[in-house]
């Protein structure tokens, strides 16, 4: 019987960029991402939206199919997937794909078993990682943990994912504030910028880092106004890296002056979206950037799932 898998989009509250050379960061699953079902098939087929593929096109989306189904051991699959944030944005739209397909094919070759497990997580978050290779090069892996997750999640490359118990619940305000960008090209321009010069790449990953031990104590306490001041920091060090653009800049001003505690860019930037922390409603940050004609929604983070 068909089933159909689910996965969450994400944002960033801190550490972006930062995690790829081993600092920390903290992720909040988003209540929305995106959903997948998969069918057995004669030769591998995968529809995304509009878009559709069939083995041996060579297209990205296929080499990242067989890549994912390479690392699961499964059969030829047709797959349907489609989804509920922007691509491109920083929501980590590619990384909710992945696990949401991951765990359609597992559901669809292994019905007995429990994507809850232990080992089953493992195996999705393995060939999630698979398929964001095809995308994003050597990604960093918080998407991919987000997505599969719940809540709000601490991450690191050598410490993985745990959840972070949450004091009150986090107002969140989202909003598009430029068009997409690669990925793979911010994260390469970083790496560009740490060749010419280490120290400044260097600082600010040992700032990243202070500034999300310390953001971890103001979730698990409560602390919102806290949490907004060291998300605009971020956002400062974000900017001093050059991976922000006037177009976020803008956002993150516009919704500083409607109310918000913080605000910062999600993701690679070079585009893509912002998300500010509200005190309690996030409305009038919406409604700023409406009047901006920003694209933007409301999401409310909880507590996250024990895994």
């Amino acid at each position: 019987m068909e089933r159909c898998a689910r996965a969450s989009g994400k944002v960033i509250l801190l550490g972006e960029h930062a995690v790829v050379y081993g600092a920390p960061a903290l992720a909040a699953a988003l209540d929305r991402g995106a959903l997948a079902r998969a069918l057995p098939a004669d030769r591998a087929r995968l529809v995304l939206g509009a878009r559709s593929g069939a083995e041996g096109d060579g297209s990205d989306a296929m080499r990242a199919f067989a890549a994912l189904r390479a690392s699961l051991g499964a059969p030829p699959l047709a797959v349907e997937a489609e989804l509920e944030v922007p691509a491109g944005s920083g929501l980590g739209a590619s990384a909710a794909l992945g696990v949401a397909i991951a765990r359609a094919v597992l559901l669809a070759v292994e019905p007995e078993l429990s994507l809850a497990a232990p080992e089953a997580c493992a195996r999705v978050l393995a060939a999630a990682a698979a398929w964001e290779g095809v995308f994003h090069g050597d990604a960093s892996g918080v998407d991919a943990a987000a997505a599969a997750s719940s809540g709000c999640i601490h991450f690191s490359r050598t410490g993985g994912s745990e959840p972070v118990r949450l004091e009150r619940p986090l107002p969140l305000a989202v909003a598009v504030a430029g068009p997409p960008a690669s990925t793979r090209e911010m994260v390469q321009a970083v790496a560009r910028l740490r060749a010419r010069r280490p120290e400044i790449v260097d600082k600010a990953v040992s700032g990243v880092t202070a500034l999300v031990n310390n953001a971890r104590l103001c979730l698990e306490a409560g602390d919102l106004r806290g949490l907004g001041k060291l998300m605009d920091l971020n956002q400062m060090l974000l900017s001093g890296l050059m991976v922000s653009t006037e177009a976020i800049e803008r956002a993150c001003d516009s919704a500083r002056r409607a109310g918000a505690l913080g605000a910062k860019l999600t993701g690679a930037g070079g585009g893509g979206c912002v998300v500010a922390l509200a005190e309690l409603e996030p409305e009038p940050i919406l409604a700023a950037w409406r009047a901006e004609g920003l694209a933007c929604f409301a999401a409310t983070v909880g507590a996250a799932e024990p895994a």
